[in-house]
């Protein structure tokens, strides 16, 4: 991916060129945590997961939560879909739709001017506590419901670097 990237970055917009270079910046810091993971032993089973877990697979009943569409994300092929994977995969998803919920939002409020460009240092501090609690709450529930299945990493440190790159 970085090959291409490197060869393709001239004829990218110069907008998008500059997140490109600073994303090559970042090669190398990329690469070592891919070789982290590659020289730990993951005592974590591969199960079949949701496949395209977030907040937009969750439906709330009023009394309970209804996790929906379990093919998978619907690009990709079905036997690519059947996979077995780590269930972290999923929780990064998740993880991930906080961020994208909590920013969607603020930014559809700037775009309504009911938050000022004054502000927005302010209320992206707010989105990121929000984001930060929510995904706090929604790990420490998973642990919790997860703790005696038997597929997730046996320590703290395979856990971290499994979330970190998923």
């Amino acid at each position: 991916v970085f090959h291409t990237l490197r060869r393709r970055i001239a004829g990218l917009p110069e907008s998008l060129r500059l997140e490109a270079q600073k994303i090559l910046t970042l090669e190398e810091a990329i690469l070592e945590r891919f070789r982290a993971i590659a020289r730990m032993r993951i005592t974590a089973r591969r199960i079949r997961c949701h496949g395209d877990y977030h907040l937009g697979q969750v439906l709330y009943t009023g009394k309970d939560f209804v996790i929906i569409d379990f093919e998978g994300e619907p690009a990709k092929p079905l036997s690519e879909r059947r996979f077995k994977r780590s269930a972290l995969r999923d929780v990064a998803g998740m993880l991930r739709s906080f961020q994208y919920a909590g920013y969607s939002a603020l930014f559809a409020h700037q775009a309504r001017d009911i938050v000022k460009p004054d502000d927005l240092d302010y209320f992206e501090q707010c989105v990121n506590l929000w984001v930060q609690w929510s995904s706090r709450v929604f790990l420490r529930a998973y642990l919790e419901a997860a703790k005696d299945g038997g597929f997730l990493p046996g320590t703290r440190e395979e856990f971290q670097a499994l979330l970190d790159i998923f």
